[in-house]
């Protein structure tokens, strides 16, 4: 705090204007009215209102959450005058009721659960000069998600997700790691306005949320994607165009707004290794999902193999049965392991016993 204040008095000493709260893209409108389709006193409102709010932090223990501006259950807001405008007042004690009442269309029985336990809410009240609205926002602490066991999470099977640049590619798996149903593809635009994307991504994790409601499922597996190093010319060379699409893959931003999502819907979220998950999709479950009528994805398939690595399974399918004949015509059989053997990262059993060719031969 001494640091910016240190940096403010510098700057107004030497006469150095920042752009407060309004935005910059608000001030420049001034200088291109006619552009904008605005006169003077248009833009003056939005630059009034832009400024004109007010804020209260919830404060847990009192009256529906709030002492400055409560909200009933029914929705009648009412506001705590200071002292110099007591005068004001048209209420009791000392405060200011509205006439209009508040509806939460999103989250209102949240909302009212948090109100009723005398939960801290925090209100922000606007004035939208488009629309002639005003508005009141309220906020509030989430609580606590509850851990659960890996086990008792994929009981009831698993959705595998593949993230990519502009969808969600999903699958159903049952308890045994097969594949239940037909995939699923949830799309989101990754142009426009960070507003527009960011609203993009939680349509599609609503979407993805309430189709594993549907389903019964209790866990999503997706993977854990980091590509915080991989987007330097080092890593990649001149491949400008890869690089350019991890760059604008929201790696975090699915991954933020996916898991808070799930812990509100009650749906555990379970990552795993992304290494060859497409590889080997494509190789083991890309033919044998495929119809005459529509052919497997590459990414769908990597959604069978997330979903197969978060339930502990191997990528391959099991073997299928040995060919009638031994010639180059038969395909090569996929071999998988037994449940109950090694991982790939475990270390092997030692023999036991002794080899045919080391036993001594006898004294005798």
């Amino acid at each position: 705090m001494e640091a910016r204040r240190g940096r403010l008095a510098a700057d107004q000493k030497a006469g150095v204007v920042h752009v407060v709260r309004g935005g910059r893209r608000l001030a420049n409108t001034r200088h291109h009215l006619d552009e904008a389709g605005l006169n003077g006193e248009q833009w003056r409102t939005r630059w009034d209102a832009a400024r004109m709010f007010l804020s209260a932090g919830g404060e847990g223990g009192k009256r529906y959450g709030n002492e400055t501006i409560r909200v009933s259950p029914h929705g009648q807001v009412s506001i705590k005058l200071p002292a110099p405008l007591g005068h004001l007042a048209n209420d009791r004690h000392g405060r200011y009721t509205l006439a209009g009442s508040v509806v939460f269309a999103h989250r209102g029985q949240a909302w009212a659960q948090q109100i009723d336990a005398n939960q801290a809410v925090a209100y922000t009240i606007r004035h939208d000069p488009a629309r002639d609205r005003w508005y009141l926002t309220a906020s509030w602490q989430p609580a606590a998600v509850t851990q659960i066991g890996l086990d008792a999470a994929l009981a009831a099977g698993v959705i595998g997700v593949d993230t990519n640049d502009e969808h969600y590619a999903a699958w159903q798996l049952d308890t045994h790691g097969n594949p239940v149903g037909a995939p699923r593809r949830f799309d989101y635009a990754m142009s426009g306005t960070a507003e527009h994307r960011d609203a993009q991504i939680r349509h599609a994790t609503t979407r993805l949320l309430r189709w594993a409601k549907t389903c019964g499922v209790d866990a999503i597996a997706i993977e854990n994607l980091d590509f915080g190093d991989s987007k330097t010319r080092e890593q990649h060379g001149r491949r400008k165009r890869f690089r350019r699409l991890i760059s604008r893959f929201p790696t975090a931003r699915l991954r933020s707004r996916l898991a808070s999502m799930a812990a509100e819907a009650g749906i555990t979220i379970v990552a795993v290794d992304p290494a060859y998950t497409s590889r080997w999709g494509a190789e083991h479950w890309a033919r044998p999902t495929s119809t005459p009528t529509r052919k497997t994805t590459r990414h769908e398939a990597a959604s069978l193999v997330i979903g197969r690595r978060a339930q502990g399974n191997p990528a391959r399918r099991r073997t299928p049965p040995p060919a009638r004949h031994q010639s180059d015509g038969a395909r090569h059989r996929s071999v998988q392991a037994r449940q109950d053997g090694p991982a790939r990262e475990e270390s092997r059993p030692p023999r036991t016993g002794t080899r045919t060719r080391s036993v001594h031969p006898p004294e005798t």
